[in-house]
């Protein structure tokens, strides 16, 4: 076997435990994260700040300037 196959299994198998190790981590912030932006979205109205326009964005799949008040009221009513 070369060295070249050796490091690339090795980091293959690093990344793999990585993945599995910092995906629990990441499911616990995206709820953190829901939860929050959640929250500033029942205490306002269009336009939000940049940060809950780009999760809205993420949720609704539209671009932040094609999302309306009716959009966020319907993510909210589900």
């Amino acid at each position: 076997m070369g060295m070249r196959r050796i490091r690339r299994m090795q980091r293959q198998l690093d990344m793999k435990t990585s993945r599995r190790k910092n995906g629990v981590v990441k499911k616990k912030e995206i709820a953190r994260r829901q939860v929050r932006m959640t929250a500033l979205l029942k205490a306002g109205k269009v336009p939000y700040i940049p940060s809950v326009m780009s999760w809205l964005s993420q949720q609704l799949g539209k671009k932040s300037t094609r999302i309306t008040q009716a959009d966020v009221d319907a993510l909210l009513g589900s």
